[in-house]
């Protein structure tokens, strides 16, 4: 079985590891290569299960955190038998370049959200002269503000796999069973009905082989495109909390 997914949010993989220097509190210029790789793929292992498409650009990515990893292993000889006499250039940051990536990207990052304020700005204005739309009702205008973006999601759905492995049987049962993303999705809602409008993210995923999980969480993000639920988060690292979303979301 094969899902291939699209999403928007995806951006490519220099903004995953903007998302993890965020959310680790890393600074951008001392970063500390071996944690940030070390959830960098953590994060391309959960996308492999989900089969994303277009991720051999962010396994060219891996290779190049774990080659600047490397290099920083490697001792510095700071300047031993060098004649006094000539000026020898200190040996370059490894991290130099990945750095400069990432700052003009977040620079560009910045600038594309600025322009796309001031479009969304702008679009609310019209040179017309305004008509008299009274017949049509009350308009309500409602603001979302995701608490959490699909890279968090998939850190989550990443550590769920983790607990799941640990927690598998030694002999297991295999059995085809047809899945379906429409069904999977009205047990999602039927689910949170039944928990007063509310459920752990992590009780989604109890039972089922990988194909299962994966339908599941694929069915989460479309419920949440749909605007039908939202999924929120207290504080940093605490658990996830799926919602119905209220009227005034």
């Amino acid at each position: 079985m094969s899902y291939k997914v699209r999403l928007e949010a995806f951006e490519g993989p220099l903004d995953l590891l903007l998302h993890l220097i965020n959310r680790l509190e890393i600074d951008i210029y001392d970063i500390p290569m071996a944690e940030l790789t070390a959830q960098y793929i953590e994060h391309l292992h959960a996308m492999r299960v989900l089969q994303l498409d277009e991720l051999s650009e962010y396994l060219v990515l891996a290779a190049t955190l774990i080659e600047i990893k490397s290099k920083m292993l490697l001792p510095v000889h700071e300047g031993e038998g060098f004649d006094e006499d000539v000026d020898y250039d200190m040996e370059e940051d490894p991290r130099d370049e990945l750095v400069a990536r990432l700052i003009e990207y977040r620079k560009y990052k910045e600038a594309a959200e600025s322009l796309k304020e001031s479009a969304d700005e702008r679009s609310e204005h019209f040179t017309k002269t305004p008509g008299d739309l009274s017949e049509f009702g009350e308009l309500i205008v409602t603001e979302s503000e995701e608490n959490l973006n699909v890279f968090d999601l998939i850190g989550a759905f990443q550590k769920m796999l983790e607990r799941n492995r640990l927690k598998a049987p030694l002999t297991a049962r295999i059995s085809k069973t047809e899945l379906s993303v429409g069904e999977k999705m009205d047990e999602i809602m039927a689910k949170l009905e039944r928990g007063g409008g509310k459920c752990d993210f992590y009780a989604l995923f109890e039972e089922g082989d990988i194909p299962e999980l994966v339908v599941t969480f694929m069915s989460l993000l479309e419920l949440m495109k749909r605007r039908d639920i939202i999924v929120e988060q207290q504080g940093n690292f605490d658990k996830l909390t799926v919602l119905f979303r209220r009227e005034d979301e």
